[in-house]
């Protein structure tokens, strides 16, 4: 196809399509597939040397296949390339298509390289190929050698390769003949006869075996090369081999070595086999023979035999052979050989024989074969062969024999601790309370966890898996209202210590029940998000160390179990474990001090469980994490939980008297810093660290007085703002909204601010307390945020000297933002931790601080302050050319210091004043901050109405009975009056100016 006359429809439109080569070239070229064309192919001898490319001349024409695809560009040796004189072209090849070819000059060698010089054209088609076009043939016998300019494996066709340089070449083994010319699809490559070729090619001693491409040798029999590593060839030749160093006639024979063979002469008890290995062959005379009584077995041996019991018997006097004095007898090998069946199997001796059984959940992994060591008996996970055993939500437990089966964090099994296959399932914690009908005056928690307990104690020595006793913590835990899994906290801040203290008999019981009887040294975590415990156990003619190392939650404890096991029969166990929640059950308040107290890390539980001595060889030390930085105040205290009852004996008339605290005797602490403390205790039991801090002074009732009196002091300005940007809205075009909106939400947060320690001892009035405090204080700094963005708007027209149309945003947008912004939040921080909404530390109705609950509050106000410093800077920036396009009578330096006094004082009063609140160390910053923060009412009241002259105006109005009378102008207002004036107002004074 001729591509420059090619069209390319698209649809209905023609695009015509034009070609950059010259015409008849790339679309009218010959295609030449002439192997032997390739500058390496060197034969003369086939019919028809030399070729002649005369034929070439004035045409195009394009070298391909697997001869090469473009001409050699320098000159090569004559008798190449199938022609007597080769031509090639040196000059530089178009690296662009082009309508104009590329032509230079072409040589042909004749008696030199450059013999015969020949015009050529080249162009570049697209594909990326050349064509080529001689313009004249000076000389006979020349043609055109060519090479693969990007030579591939399969470039030069089968059996060959590139040599090199776009040349072509049989690969190893073959060759080209003679008188062969190759064809378009090969270069016809033939195998070469090596062994016919070269005689003695392999050496003495050897077999040559020609191979399709190749050759291999082979050593005679009785020869190997000198070099075994390496085939035999004529540098590696065939030597004698001395077969008698390979013992090749056995230990039954005498070997003599010959020049390629051997003689091996056997000894008696051995025969000659010339096939076997090794040559000579015991005699087996037990075969057809009758050399032995029917009573025994015919035993061969190397060279001679043997009578022998049968299998399952032995000799009476085993060290003498059997015979008619000295009878067979049972071996009994189940005595005699402890391990014979392997681990976890049982042996049965048999007359003769014994057999081998599995335990309980084990299995032979090859049961075809008695159970031994080499095929051990393994255990059964019944767990992944059937799923679904346990039941639905549970998790099931393979164990060495057996299995387990427990329930996931939320659930617990329907019989207790004890289950029972196909009976027991999992039921959820709140179905299993509802079922529950506990004695009057308990709650149905505490209830659930009486049943447990119970359980443990009639089922002493009872072993459960590690899953479920991980469940079991976590049921204990979640009933209890604290934990991970806890809904909603039903602890109070004084918490519940008798609550506690029946969880920590549970968790001793528990830890006793995954204590395995028999271990030497184990250790054992149990870890889940209620739950960390460690367990190390030692027993006797074990290497124990003196010291053993437990960690949980960070938290560690060093105990001597070494001196601990010298006391109970070479065996001891500790345990070590936190309780995720336990803080709120065993509160700090249960510390009795006269300073303020704080829960300072995890409660730690120490546990020496199944253990009759359990008195400490030497103090157990405790390094416990802190949960914050130690304040410069602060006495850090290591304490232990003390739950005993006293007086039940007669002596007291039968009273008991219950005690539950923290105390600190027999604990002291060795060692403290910023970030853990470690506690040396003489005992074990629940430990933890509280903070002391000492009491904070005594409120000043003058700052407490001042405080209310200034509140309700920016109280009343705050109503008379609002109560003026109500009644002064005579005109619709006029949008106080963000102002009014402003002032009612610093209104009701002061409101609520002197009322929020009322209801701290009412969790829900103080949760709803703390939650509408959070929303009005947001909606405050938004309200003021869309007051900046308001006078932004406003300062913008003004410069481009514009008549107020509508003073900024819309009014429902402007609701929007400013309620739905603090609605989202509070709703947002509500659903991530609703238990931020209380009662804190400082006994007020506010925010909490853990789980860095305050930032809730902090983030967007710091957001806010920042939008607000923004555009701050941007209004000062637009006032900058506002004023000096102003008419001339207007004064340009008093409207200059009104509105940035306006715009500086909305930021001071409703940004700058809560800065103050971090400087409270005297009286004289705590005085400055209640007046400030106090008045931001008060200032909003003069910077918004008492300075505005319209306001002014309208209270002289009020004042005076003239409400509502006709008004006229007096003056051209000026800028800074326009600032909160109405469209009618500034547009008449423009008309009077004009």
């Amino acid at each position: 196809m001729n591509c420059c006359a090619s069209v390319l429809l698209l649809g209905s439109l023609v695009v015509h399509v034009t070609c950059d080569f010259p015409p008849g070239s790339c679309d009218g070229y010959t295609n030449i597939t002439e192997p032997r064309r390739n500058w390496n192919f060197q034969s003369t001898s086939f019919p028809g040397f030399p070729k002649d490319d005369a034929h070439l001349v004035n045409h195009w024409w394009r070298f391909t296949g697997i001869g090469g695809d473009r001409v050699v560009p320098g000159c090569r040796t004559n008798n190449r390339g199938g022609t007597r004189h080769m031509i090639y072209v040196p000059f530089a090849l178009p690296t662009t298509e082009s309508v104009t070819p590329t032509t230079g000059t072409a040589y042909g060698r004749v008696y030199g390289c450059q013999g015969r010089s020949i015009s050529v054209s080249v162009a570049l088609c697209p594909g990326g190929f050349y064509v080529y076009k001689p313009s004249r043939h000076p000389y006979s016998s020349m043609g055109y050698l060519t090479y693969h300019f990007v030579c591939k494996p399969d470039s030069c066709g089968p059996l060959a390769q590139c040599a090199g340089s776009g040349d072509c070449a049989c690969v190893s083994g073959y060759e080209m003949p003679p008188t062969h010319l190759p064809t378009p699809d090969s270069y016809g490559c033939v195998d070469i006869d090596e062994c016919e070729r070269t005689a003695g090619i392999c050496g003495p001693h050897a077999k040559c075996n020609n191979t399709i491409g190749s050759h291999s040798c082979t050593c005679l029999d009785g020869y190997n090369a000198a070099n075994p590593a390496l085939p035999p060839g004529s540098s590696n030749q065939c030597t004698d081999i001395d077969e008698c160093l390979d013992n090749v006639c056995g230990d039954g024979g005498t070997c003599h070595n010959n020049i390629g063979s051997y003689m091996c002469e056997c000894h008696e008890g051995y025969q000659l086999v010339p096939d076997a290995a090794p040559v000579c062959q015991d005699i087996d005379e037990c075969f057809n023979s009758t050399l032995c009584v029917p009573e025994f077995v015919c035993t061969n041996t190397p060279g001679a035999y043997a009578c022998t019991c049968h299998l399952g018997y032995a000799p009476t006097e085993p060290d003498q052979e059997p015979s008619e004095t000295n009878s067979c007898i049972d071996i009994g090998e189940c005595d005699k050989y402890a391990t014979i069946c392997g681990p976890d199997a049982n042996c049965t001796n048999s007359i003769g024989s014994y057999t081998c059984t599995c335990f309980s959940g084990f299995r032979l992994n090859n049961p075809g074969v008695i159970a031994s060591i080499a095929n051990p008996c393994t255990d059964i996970d019944e767990c992944s062969e059937t799923p679904g055993l346990c039941g639905t939500l549970t998790v099931c437990t393979n164990v060495p024999g057996s299995f387990y089966c427990s329930c996931s964090d939320g659930f617990y099994p329907s019989t207790g601790l004890l289950w029972e296959v196909g009976v027991t399932y999992c039921k959820s914690l709140q179905d299993i309370l509802d079922e529950i009908k506990p004695p009057e005056g308990q709650t149905k928690e505490r209830a659930f966890l009486g049943i447990m307990d119970q359980e443990l104690k009639d089922n002493e020595g009872l072993i459960l898996p590690d899953a479920t006793v991980a469940n079991s913590f976590s049921a204990s835990m979640e009933v209890s209202g604290v934990g991970p899994r806890a809904r909603s906290s039903k602890v109070s801040s004084e918490g519940d210590g008798e609550t506690g203290s029946v969880i920590l008999d549970i968790s001793d019981r528990l830890v006793s029940a995954i204590v395995q009887p028999g271990q030497n040294h184990t250790k054992r975590t149990v870890k889940s998000s209620t739950v960390d415990l460690s367990l190390e156990t030692i027993g006797p003619g074990g290497n124990n160390t003196k010291s053993s190392s437990l960690s949980a939650k960070d938290n560690t404890m060093q105990i001597n179990l070494e001196g601990l096991a010298r006391n109970n029969n070479g065996s001891a166990t500790a345990a070590f474990m936190t309780l995720n929640g336990m803080e709120s059950l065993l509160s700090h308040q249960y510390f009795k001090t006269e300073n303020r107290t704080e829960m300072y890390s995890d409660v730690i539980t120490a546990i020496l469980p199944a253990m009759n001595n359990t008195n400490l060889t030497e103090p157990v030390n405790f390094t416990i994490q802190h949960k914050k930085m130690v304040p410069e105040s602060g006495l850090v205290t290591c304490v232990y939980w003390e739950d005993k009852t006293e007086g039940e004996g007669s002596e007291t008339g039968g009273k008991k008297t219950k005690t539950m605290r923290w105390s600190e005797e027999g604990c002291w602490v060795a060692y403290t810093n910023e970030n853990y403390t470690v506690c040396s205790c003489s005992h074990l039991s629940t430990f933890a660290l509280i903070m002391q801090i000492g009491e904070a002074p005594p409120e000043n009732p003058f700052l407490e007085w001042l405080n209310r009196m200034c509140v309700i002091v920016g109280l009343f300005f705050l109503a008379l703002a609002i109560f003026t940007f109500l009644l002064c809205s005579w005109n619709p075009k006029i949008n106080n909204t963000a102002r009014l909106h402003l002032c009612l939400s610093l209104f009701f947060s002061h409101l609520l601010l002197l009322w929020n320690d009322e209801y701290v001892e009412q969790e829900l009035a103080c949760t709803v307390m703390a939650g509408l405090l959070h929303f009005v204080v947001i909606a405050s700094f938004v309200w003021m945020l869309l007051e900046a963005l308001q006078l932004h708007l406003l300062v913008r027209r003004l410069s481009k000297v514009q008549v107020i149309q509508r003073d900024g945003l819309p009014r429902p947008l402007l609701y929007l933002i400013g309620y739905g912004v603090p609605f989202v939040i509070v709703g947002i921080s509500a659903l991530v931790y609703s238990d931020g909404y209380g009662a804190t530390e400082a006994e007020v109705c506010w925010l909490s601080r853990q789980r860095d609950f305050n930032w809730a509050l902090s983030g967007p106000v710091i957001v806010i302050l920042v939008l607000n410093w923004i555009l701050f800077c941007a209004t000062l920036w637009s006032l900058r050319p506002t004023l000096a396009n102003m008419k001339s009578d207007v004064s340009q330096s008093k409207d200059t210091r009104v509105i940035v006094f306006k715009i500086l004082s909305q930021f001071v009063i409703l940004g700058c004043t809560w800065i103050l609140g971090l400087y409270q160390t005297n009286v004289f910053f705590q005085v400055l901050f209640i007046i400030l923060n106090s008045q931001q009412g008060t200032f909003l009241f003069i910077v918004h109405c008492l300075l505005n002259k319209e306001v002014r105006e309208e209270y002289i109005r009020w004042l005076t009975g003239s409400c509502g009378k006709d008004r006229s102008v007096k003056d051209a207002p000026s800028v800074s009056e326009d600032l909160d004036k109405p469209e009618g107002q500034t547009d008449k004074g423009k008309k009077e100016k004009s």
